[in-house]
This record gives C-alpha cells, sequence and structure tokens, in this order.
C-alpha cells in the first residue's frame, strides 16, 4: 500500500531529500530500500560518511514512517450490519407456544409462536426484511423456571427421600404439566435419573416428541410415599370437613 505526503511541510521535504527520495509517494518497501542506501552512505566510519548526517538520516526514516502509518490508519471504518434479533423463549413457551414481543429496529412485534419449536429453528416474518423480503428470526430457548432443554428433551430436578432411593418405592413429581407418579426400583446408581416420555417437547414436523428427564437430589426431609398418603387423607378428613 502506498503512501501519499504533503511536501508542503519543510521537514517532510527534507526528510525525503535526505533519503534520495524524488516523489512524496512512496510505499514501505521502498521506503524501507532508500533508508538503507543513505544510511550506508553516512555512516560514520565509512569514507564520506558523517556522524551528524547518519543521525538526520535515521530520524528523517522515523519522521516518513510515522507519516505513512498514521495516513494509513485513518482509512474507513468496517461497517458490519446488525445482526437480526433473537425470538427468546422459556421451555414453557416452547411446550406450550407463547405470544412474545420482538424489537426490530425502531417498531415493536408481537409474535405468535407455535408450540414445539426447537433453538436453531427460525420463525419467518413475511415483508419485515430491510429490502421488503423475509426475515427470519432464530429461536433460542433459555432456561427457566427450572427446566431447560437440550434438543427434543427437558430437564430438570426434584427432591427424592433417601429411603426411597435406596429401597424403591413409589414417587410424585411435580412436573411443569402437573404431578407425575414414577416408581423407583432398589439399587440405583448415582446420579439418579427418570425419563418420563411424552412431557418434553411437543413433537413437530419430523421431530418426535420429547421426553422429561429428571435428576432425583436425595434429601432427608423429603416424605416417603406412605408419609404422602397420610398428609393427604389428613387434609382431607379434617374435623372442619367431618362436621360439615
Amino acid at each position: 500500500m502506498r503512501a501519499s505526503l504533503s511536501v508542503s511541510d519543510p521537514a517532510i521535504r527534507d526528510a525525503l531529500s535526505l533519503l534520495g527520495l524524488e516523489t512524496a509517494e512512496h510505499d514501505a518497501a521502498s521506503l524501507k530500500t532508500a533508508f538503507r542506501s543513505a544510511v550506508k552512505t553516512a555512516r560514520p566510519d565509512r569514507p564520506g560518511g558523517d556522524a551528524v548526517r547518519f543521525r538526520q538520516v535515521i530520524a528523517a526514516y522515523r519522521l516518513l514512517q510515522a507519516q505513512g502509518t498514521a495516513r494509513l490508519a485513518l482509512a474507513a471504518p468496517v461497517v458490519r450490519a446488525a445482526p437480526p434479533p433473537v425470538a427468546t423463549l422459556t421451555p414453557r413457551q416452547a411446550v406450550n407456544g407463547a405470544r412474545i414481543d420482538v424489537r426490530l429496529g425502531g417498531r415493536r412485534l408481537r409474535l405468535s409462536v407455535p408450540a414445539g419449536m426447537r433453538t436453531g429453528q427460525h420463525l419467518r416474518l413475511k415483508g419485515a426484511g430491510p429490502d421488503g423480503g423475509d426475515l427470519y428470526l432464530r429461536v433460542l430457548i433459555r432456561p427457566a423456571e427450572g427446566l431447560s432443554v437440550m434438543g427434543d428433551d427437558l430437564f430438570m430436578t426434584a427432591p427424592a427421600s433417601e429411603r426411597i432411593l435406596a429401597d424403591g418405592g413409589r414417587l410424585e413429581i411435580q412436573t411443569h404439566a402437573g404431578p407425575r407418579s414414577a416408581w423407583i426400583t432398589p439399587g440405583l446408581s448415582s446420579p439418579f435419573r427418570l425419563s418420563l416420555r411424552g412431557l418434553g417437547l411437543p413433537a413437530r414436523g419430523s421431530r418426535p416428541a420429547g421426553r422429561l428427564i429428571v435428576t432425583l437430589n436425595p434429601c432427608e426431609d423429603t416424605p416417603s410415599a406412605a408419609e404422602d398418603l397420610l398428609v393427604r387423607f389428613n387434609r382431607v378428613w379434617t374435623p372442619e370437613r367431618l362436621a360439615a
């Protein structure tokens, strides 16, 4: 890349003269070649050399280098197009469908998102592009409310009594679709996970319905299945209900 310097500056004219350059236009390679030739001639240990001129040649080279670098740094910055907005969903919104707000430039759009959208899929907005064409918004499902999504499946954690995990038994889990019961077989190894079919993202297009993967966290305070039934019985058959 060539640099063009202003010869109206006396310092620039003197620097060009010291390096033997006849034109103010030069590139880095020609400037370096001129400097090597001039500094070799001016070396004080050579015949005809001079210490003062030697220092002047070095200073002239540095001045022209700095001027060329400053001019090249003034190149216009690269303007990058703003990325399109992303349609962000919670796992529950992905399961049930939702209406979400998306800002597009100075506009605020209300979009209807169908149930079963996956991360990486796109919503098509007809005629919403800058050139009047269609705009495609990428879908992103973020973890929320104790749920996360990977592929077609939902993931959550739930407490479980250490006694049930060791001996087996019935466990009730509060899921996004309401309470669900599962039977725990004795002797499970850690980590304790359950797979509940049909409770992941719903089927859509070629994508099948996903599962709900539940990681069980051992907890002493969690009531056993029998204790849970007793609590329910006492809740229903209170003295006030009997009196009624």
